[in-house]
């Protein structure tokens, strides 16, 4: 298993083998229960789907039949090489991790709502002397007559935040087996309390990481 549901705890400081302080997050990593082992004969690909959290919310009549060995809310699928090691309401913990492996955790990052261009997209803004009144507007957002509309894809206020984010090249400094905590360096996306999926890094990115650290 080469991946995790976990919750974001928050932050915190620990001191590394050498005596620096380094921030790291907490992540309430598992337990995860596997729900479904889909294989090439079935499915036409080897994953293991595992759910994680208990539900708060009715479930429709096919979602309670598939969930019906496991209470979780949230699922997500991981592929694997070998889905035939792992079966229906079997457990797994932080314990496929382990201290300096390097990871990507993804989440929804945190919503900051409707915000303008200056905010959004770092824009400058207009003189806020000699009478001007175009401070913090968009200005021209295209011509009149030709094209005579606007172009897909201009920057203009809208939405901020709350998009799904991925921070990757992280290396996990502790694995807490006995409470499921799982501290990686620095920060990850979303709030405390969202739900986040964390994913082992493929040998190459790792390497790339760590040449990358060197530097």
């Amino acid at each position: 298993m080469n991946g995790l549901l976990g919750r974001k705890i928050g932050m915190t400081q620990v001191f590394d083998e050498t005596g620096n302080m380094v921030p790291v997050t907490v992540i309430e990593a598992g337990p995860c229960v596997v729900t479904q082992v889909k294989t090439v004969e079935s499915d036409g690909y080897s994953a293991v789907q595992v759910g994680f959290g208990r539900r708060t919310k009715k479930l429709s009549k096919p979602a309670q039949g598939h969930l019906k060995q496991a209470n979780v809310r949230d699922l997500q699928e991981f592929r694997v090489e070998k889905p035939e090691e792992y079966k229906v309401g079997q457990e797994i913990k932080v314990d496929v991790f382990s201290a300096g492996d390097w990871v990507a955790v993804s989440g929804v990052s945190i919503g900051k709502g409707f915000a303008g261009t200056v905010k959004r997209y770092h824009h400058g803004r207009g003189p806020m002397t000699h009478g001007s009144k175009s401070h913090r507007i968009p200005g021209s957002i295209g011509a009149g007559t030709t094209p005579g509309r606007v172009y897909k894809g201009r920057k203009m206020p809208g939405r901020m935040g709350a998009v799904m984010a991925t921070v990757e090249n992280i290396s996990v400094a502790r694995v807490d087996k006995e409470k499921n905590l799982l501290l990686v360096c620095g920060s990850v996306p979303g709030k405390a309390g969202n739900v986040v999926t964390i994913r082992k890094l493929a040998s190459a990115k790792a390497a790339q990481a760590k040449s990358g650290e060197k530097k």
